[in-house]
């Protein structure tokens, strides 16, 4: 959804992946492209900051509290889809990007350039992001199975 109304700024798509690498969580991609009013942009905010407290939560019973895990997983959604949003708008060809983004700058002969440092964010966020997603699986299995196990002990006296 192109965004009509700020189409006099040109949109750097290099900057638009940092930003959703470095601050995706709080929406600055969504913010940067489609400005303060972008629904998406404050959903991850929303999402971030419901996770918080859901982490804490986690923290504090050692991983026991049914809605700390409810908030936890809002939040991880947050910032793994942020993640993932520098991925796809990194790897977007530049010239799809421009039809999207910058078609007011097309006719002026003014086009992305994406270089290294494009490919570098792309790199890092798929890196984090995979580390991030593992973790949190790799901590919810364990979290069911040590469940399991007290369950079936406490079955078994």
């Amino acid at each position: 959804m192109p965004n009509e109304n700020n189409s006099a700024r040109f949109r750097s798509k290099t900057l638009t992946a940092a930003l959703a690498f470095l601050f995706g969580s709080l929406g600055a991609h969504r913010f940067y492209l489609y400005g303060p009013r972008d629904v998406w942009g404050w959903a991850h905010l929303l999402g971030t900051l419901i996770g918080i407290p859901g982490v804490m939560l986690l923290v504090a019973t050692e991983r026991a509290s049914i809605p700390g895990w409810v908030l936890a997983v809002i939040g991880a959604v947050s910032v793994i889809s942020a993640f993932l949003a520098a991925i796809v708008y990194g790897l977007r060809p530049d010239a799809k990007w421009d039809a999207q983004f910058n078609a007011a700058f097309a006719e002026k002969g003014r086009t992305s350039r994406s270089g290294w440092t494009v490919i570098f964010v792309v790199i890092f966020s798929l890196l984090i992001g995979a580390f991030l997603l593992m973790t949190g699986l790799a901590l919810s299995f364990q979290t069911y199975f040590e469940s399991q196990v007290e369950a079936a002990k406490a079955l078994s006296q």
